[in-house]
């Protein structure tokens, strides 16, 4: 069984869903694949995500700030949207699609949302992803030569054409061999069953 899993960095769910199905898909391939959420934004952070929020949610932001914190603190994550700046994850994506061409794309994905929801790390800044790439155990002057040049741009547009292919449109999504997408937030007992089944 093949789960494909549609994710963004900037995503405190996609966080979330990462521990969740950790829990539930032991022993079975997981594929990470690229979904920008928010591809206009630059390389320069600007407001917090809890700034953003706010001006989305209006009075209802903190509460739904809780929620994420809660949720993430019930799967031993610390989500810091206090501190956490949107930014251009292309990059970071190229950076994840090397990481699995060395099969490390698990690592990697792990430190780019620690960096990113728990530090506030800025990971649009090709200096804070090399340091990320060596941390998930990547060759220096690798990572230095793809953030420097266009490798693995197009692996990242062929993952947001296959998203569209497959009806993705929010993240986390599972694609599992193939079939519709469905969330990947859902609790671990929930992906299990799921998983199971399919």
């Amino acid at each position: 069984m093949k789960v494909e899993v549609f994710a963004d960095v900037l995503c405190p769910w996609c966080y979330i869903g990462k521990r969740r199905l950790e829990a539930a898909a032991e022993g079975l391939e997981v594929v990470w694949r690229s979904f920008e959420l928010a591809p206009g934004e630059g390389r320069v952070p600007g407001p917090t995500a809890a700034e953003a929020m706010a001006g989305w949610y209006g009075d209802q932001a903190p509460a739904r700030i809780a929620r994420i914190q809660a949720l993430g603190a019930a799967e031993g994550l610390e989500l810091n949207l206090h501190l956490a700046r949107p930014v251009n994850t292309f990059d970071a994506h190229r950076l994840r699609h090397l990481a699995a061409d060395r099969g490390r794309a698990d690592q990697m994905m792990e430190r780019l949302l620690r960096a990113y929801h728990s530090e506030g790390l800025n990971v649009a800044d090709p200096q804070v992803l090399r340091r990320l790439g060596g941390d998930a155990g990547l060759d220096d002057d690798e990572v230095r030569v793809v953030l420097a040049g266009a490798a693995y741009a197009d692996d990242v547009r062929e993952d947001e054409r296959r998203a569209a292919e497959y009806g993705v449109t929010g993240v986390p999504s599972l694609v599992i061999d193939g079939g519709p997408p469905v969330s990947g937030v859902q609790p671990a007992a929930d992906l299990r069953r799921l998983l199971r089944h399919t």
